[in-house]
């Protein structure tokens, strides 16, 4: 009984701490009002704001919302949900944010904000009414494959290179024409350089933290790389720089897109993920074998093997809109293909070199993902597909280094490539056949995802486009 009383005490001193901690930082800041922060099926950021009394009670109980009320997120017999907050998440959002945030992501929240209020954020879980883990919360999904990780002694890091674009806005919205005419990495003096410099100066106010930000290949596209983290934490801090880049951009009257192809005959907008795995029990990067021609361990090898294996189904996830296969086509550097290599800019996974620190710099970079994806989801089912390589100790096939095109722009492709598939619906066929993937999601997330998407894939088959019309009319 002595024993189980001071780990009980152990454990619970910290999360003292911790609650202390922001109860001081919510008193120095004079935080008015709390937005707990979750995530729909699909990704979409919501928030239930409270004022800053309520916390207290909000922190030891949860905080009630209708579940049944969000796409995707829980059938009507389970409706009532509770938020629990992430205390280590916690954060004050910075003065321009704060605008944006009132009308663009509050869902039935207690009390509207004026903007010279202090609002503060932390991300929650979703609870059932017994305090049970909702299966069907996204960031459950990732916490349970994080978990499996950890048995098998591996934590899981990942770097993503966050791509969008930055659009004039005028009285209809948002226009299609690019902010800029910059092109990649330039050096430019325009308001973009000083929007994105505004971007990584509030992230970073907020605990992200930024490697490095620049102009993208397309004119009007834009990157800002978060700095390797775990899993967890980054999916958290990829929902929350995805607003906040929206509001700084509102903020120069500009509007910023995630959308994956918004603009025809161009870039479009990815998700490139480094991923690495670390062993718990020494802190070493398991991916990392010098002697490798590749600087792979066999870990790695079987890692990217399983992503591979199971490339064709998390596409739905990591790719899951109807515009989001208008990306993945030949001629513009995003992945078709699959299959792994160095210096191929084509290939679906790519092995950087090793730098002169090179236990930080063996990586293996995922590139169909874009940024209209669910960070939970997608970070959980790579990892999942690389686990279930390590697991069965597939095969690495051969690396795929030389171009994947006989000709420039032609499509005719080497025979040993497989494809991603090239539709919303293709990628959801397929995902309905993959076992592995659909058990990481859960039941609740697998159906909820698999319903919102088909409504989402039917619809566009029903429409008639512009182009159809350009195309046909005239001559049929």
């Amino acid at each position: 009984m002595k024993e189980q009383h001071e780990k009980h005490s152990q454990k619970q001193e910290p999360a003292q701490n911790q609650r202390e901690q922001v109860m001081q930082h919510i008193a120095q800041a004079h935080v008015r009002f709390i937005n707990l922060e979750f995530t729909d099926v699909v990704g979409m950021a919501k928030c239930v704001t409270i004022p800053v009394e309520q916390f207290t009670d909000c922190i030891e109980h949860g905080r009630w919302f209708d579940g049944s009320a969000l796409e995707g997120f829980a059938r009507i017999a389970e409706s009532d949900m509770y938020l629990f907050p992430d205390l280590s998440t916690f954060t004050v959002l910075p003065a321009l944010v704060r605008p944006f945030l009132s009308t663009a992501m509050r869902q039935g929240s207690d009390s509207l904000n004026d903007d010279d209020d202090v609002v503060a954020r932390v991300i929650c879980d979703v609870r059932t009414p017994g305090g049970e883990p909702f299966d069907g919360d996204p960031r459950a999904v990732l916490k349970r494959t994080l978990e499996l990780a950890h048995t098998m002694g591996y934590s899981f890091c990942v770097a993503p290179e966050l791509e969008f674009f930055l659009l004039h806005l005028n009285e209809r919205g948002p226009s299609s024409l690019p902010h800029d005419r910059g092109g990649y990495f330039d050096l430019s003096t325009d308001l973009a350089a000083t929007v994105r410099r505004q971007m990584t100066r509030t992230l970073q106010q907020m605990n992200i933290h930024i490697e490095a930000s620049h102009h993208e290949v397309a004119a009007g596209q834009h990157e800002v790389d978060l700095a390797s983290g775990d899993a967890l934490q980054i999916a958290d801090n990829l929902i929350t720089a995805k607003y906040v880049l929206k509001a700084i951009a509102a903020h120069y009257d500009l509007y910023a897109t995630f959308m994956p192809k918004p603009v025809y005959g161009i870039n479009g907008s990815g998700l490139h993920t480094h991923q690495q795995l670390v062993h718990l029990s020494t802190g070493k990067n398991a991916f990392l074998d010098e002697q490798d021609e590749y600087g792979l361990s066999d870990i790695g090898r079987y890692f990217i093997a399983g992503q591979l294996a199971h490339a064709r189904a998390m596409c739905a996830i990591l790719a899951p809109l109807v515009n989001s296969y208008k990306r993945l086509v030949p001629g513009f550097e995003a992945p078709v293909y699959i299959n792994w290599g160095r210096v191929n800019r084509q290939a679906l996974i790519r092995v950087p070199r090793l730098s002169r620190d090179r236990s930080i710099s063996a990586r293996v970079e995922l590139r169909c993902a874009d940024p209209s994806c669910n960070p939970y989801l997608a970070f959980a089912i790579m990892l999942r597909a690389g686990l279930d390589g390590i697991q069965r100790r597939l095969t690495l096939p051969a690396p795929m280094d030389e171009n994947i095109f006989l000709q420039e722009d032609s499509e005719r492709i080497r025979p040993r490539t497989r494809m991603l598939p090239a539709t919303l619906g293709e990628a959801l066929d397929i995902l309905r056949e993959d076992g592995l993937i659909r058990e990481t999601l859960g039941e609740s997330i697998y159906e909820g995802f698999i319903d919102a998407k088909s409504i989402e894939w039917v619809d566009y088959r029903r429409q008639v486009h512009e182009w159809e019309t350009e195309r046909y009319l005239h001559i049929f």
